[in-house]
């Protein structure tokens, strides 16, 4: 069975910033491609960043130049730094994976950022 496991979230002050980690049960390899979503209160859960095996990576306008996905395939697991946080980055942030094309196929439970202004 496929686990992930987010961590690293907290509370934190507009312009700070905060890793988060996601560990995979079993091999990263299993997934062509690795992502971190997030969903606000009263909004659509959306992609913030995107990972494939091979290394290319895709994120959202809003984070561009702020957050960067990375992975150590070592550990199986793979992280969300963000910089230059904003009080719009608020949001519950999850892991995702997928088989294919769309980090979709599996979900962690999610982990809470919050920034206050």
């Amino acid at each position: 069975q496929v686990q992930l496991v987010e961590s690293g979230g907290g509370l934190v002050q507009a312009g700070g910033s905060l890793r988060l980690s996601c560990a995979v049960s079993g091999s990263i390899f299993r997934f062509n491609v690795m992502g971190w979503y997030r969903q606000a209160p009263g909004k659509q859960r959306e992609l913030v960043a995107a990972m494939t095996s091979g290394g290319s990576t895709n994120y959202a306008d809003s984070v561009k130049g702020r957050f960067t996905i990375s992975r150590d395939n070592a550990k199986n697991t793979v992280y969300l730094q963000m910089n230059s946080l904003k009080p719009e980055d608020t949001a519950v942030y999850y892991c995702g994976a997928g088989v294919r094309g769309v980090p979709s196929d599996y979900w962690g439970q999610g982990t809470q950022v919050t920034v206050s202004s």
